[in-house]
């Protein structure tokens, strides 16, 4: 059983890699996640001005757009057996929780009811719950790819489980960290009866959220 379960895994390294055209050393999840995590630190380290903000923003939108094709690729690939299919989606919930920071705060520099200190609190919010995720996908591809006969199947996959779990808990924490930001300017603008344009800046289809 150890032997086909390990195979499983390799089959979808395999698929992993040839896919995105790759190995995982060059197209590593994880990598490109702390790559957006430095990007985001240095707009609260850094930015003084929302010029700044927006011009280090850019830089996080270049790193994500750079690897949507990967993520595209890794995402259609339907044919994986349950186990590897567990470590597919938890790689792929770590970027959707990219997509999240990278589509809303987007937005947010565009929102006038937020301050150039608001933004920079706000990046680091995404940066501490982007920084978790990405420990924890770290975490995965060390038991994916662990040679150690200290664990045996069920333990392995026991804890790919929680991997994912907990991954999935920072993907709602992000979507409610979003929402919750939306939710304040939305209030903001009532208030100076300019509500219609912050609809239209972040979609209407989202005011049941709110």
């Amino acid at each position: 059983m150890k032997k086909i379960y390990q195979r499983i895994l390799t089959a979808f390294l395999f698929l992993f890699s040839s896919v995105c055209f790759g190995q995982w050393t060059v197209y590593d999840p994880g990598n490109f996640a702390q790559s957006i995590i430095n990007s985001t630190n240095e707009i609260v380290q850094t930015s003084a001005t929302v010029e700044n903000v927006i011009r280090n923003f850019k830089e996080v939108e270049k790193i994500y757009n750079q690897t949507k094709d990967y993520y595209n690729k890794l995402e259609s690939v339907n044919h994986l057996v349950k186990d590897a299919r567990k470590v597919q989606q938890t790689v792929l919930l770590v970027s959707d929780v990219s997509k999240l920071y990278v589509q809303g705060f987007s937005k947010m520099l565009n929102d006038s009811n937020f301050s150039d200190q608001e933004l920079e609190a706000i990046a680091n919010g995404y940066a501490k719950l982007l920084s978790e995720s990405t420990v924890l996908l770290n975490e995965l591809k060390q038991i994916v790819t662990k040679t150690s006969l200290s664990l045996n199947d069920k333990e392995r996959m026991d804890i790919i489980d929680t991997i994912y779990s907990r991954v999935k808990y920072y993907y709602n924490l992000v979507d409610y960290y979003t929402k919750k930001n939306i939710s304040v300017s939305i209030l903001r603008s009532k208030k100076k009866s300019n509500t219609q344009s912050i609809l239209d800046l972040y979609g209407e289809s989202n005011s049941k959220y709110w």
